[in-house]
């Protein structure tokens, strides 16, 4: 581990050389993935020499206590060491995190796209309740929320809902929220107080740059009609609404949420963007080595990842079989209660296949 951490310092004092010199600066290009890279670097590198420093001061507290006569040196000695030791073992649990190979998409921002599943009307009662809660999540931590498309449930609700967000590394936040997302509680319409069960599925989509995903314009069937559902005054009048069908992959997007055709239409390629870089990326783990499986994730949205027990005022996190008893204060958007752990946990599990590797 230390021998790659000299390669990245090594590596940083490199790159901070080549940006003094003119020719970098001139070539945009470069530059910025110098930059980009010099950025990466800054999040390591001054936790190694924090690090290197702690051990060469409990080095020199150690030869106190070997060589030094003096009771009250010893003692002083043995007081910093109480001190620089554990906090060399936790700068030592930070750089072995911070060699963990990246996920390249960590720094984008995403679509989320939560549906209704089983359940009726509770399901999209509860998809569009889950959605709040990322919403107010997202406020407490400076992302923006921006509505890409919805569909109302019959009786209110979301039977689907998309959304951008966009942030400070916001897909690394939130690429494990992808699954199925199981409620349990008495629904308004129960009459005898029985509590049922439905589900919401949530997707996670990196958004797509330009370079990620290509669009052939003549690979798009694009349809106009006109909205339905709330609006306004002219949103049901015109032919506002568009529907893009990606002819190659079969993917057909519709957005009518904006009175402006070109508007929707524009979302309407933002998803699509995504959702092919989504299914590139499906591709890649279902031919990817086992190594390489551990490293991006399984993707799996199919599985039932979470379970919101209303009566008990619990959630469980059935991949890591934490459960905690927040469940209001999640719902009103301190969603850092469930997903904290659920990094962490995938974090534990990335070292672990590094170490089992190297």
């Amino acid at each position: 581990m230390f021998k790659k951490l000299d390669d990245v310092e090594s590596r940083f004092e490199e790159i901070n050389l080549q940006l003094q010199d003119p020719t970098v600066t001139q070539d945009q290009k470069r530059y910025r993935a110098l930059m980009k890279e010099l950025s990466d670097l800054e999040k390591v590198v001054p936790l190694y020499r924090s690090y290197k420093k702690t051990i060469r001061d409990i080095d020199g507290n150690k030869a106190i206590l070997t060589q030094e006569a003096d009771e009250a040196l010893r003692e002083m000695a043995k007081e910093e060491l109480s001190i620089l030791e554990p906090h060399a073992e936790d700068l030592e649990a930070q750089l072995k995190l911070s060699l963990i190979p990246p996920d390249p998409n960590d720094d984008k921002n995403i679509l989320i796209e939560i549906r209704s599943g089983a359940g009726g009307d509770e399901a999209s009662l509860f998809a569009e309740e889950l959605f709040h809660a990322y919403a107010h999540y997202a406020s407490k931590l400076g992302w923006r929320v921006e509505m890409m498309s919805t569909s109302e449930g019959n009786a209110g609700g979301y039977r689907e809902v998309i959304a951008s967000i966009t942030g400070d590394r916001v897909y690394s936040r939130l690429k494990y929220e992808s699954g199925v997302h199981r409620v349990q509680r008495v629904p308004k319409t129960e009459t005898q107080g029985r509590v049922h069960t439905s589900t919401v599925t949530v997707a996670v989509l990196p958004e797509a740059d330009e370079v990620d995903v290509q669009i052939d314009p003549n690979d798009l069937r694009i349809d106009v009609f006109r909205s339905s559902g709330k609006g306004g005054q002219s949103v049901n009048t015109t032919d506002s609404a568009v529907r893009v069908t990606h002819i190659p992959s079969g993917v057909v997007i519709s957005c009518q949420d904006e009175k402006s055709q070109l508007k929707n239409k524009s979302k309407a390629i933002k998803i699509l963007a995504s959702r092919l870089l989504a299914l590139e990326e499906e591709k890649a783990r279902k031919s990817a080595s086992e190594a390489r499986l551990s490293q991006i994730g399984t993707g799996d949205r199919s599985e039932r990842i979470r379970t919101y027990n209303f009566p008990q005022s619990r959630i469980t996190d059935h991949r890591i079989g934490v459960t905690i008893h927040q469940l209001d204060s999640v719902m009103a958007g301190a969603m850092e209660y469930i997903i904290d752990p659920v990094i962490a946990y995938f974090q534990a599990e990335a070292l672990k296949n590094q170490s089992a590797r190297a």
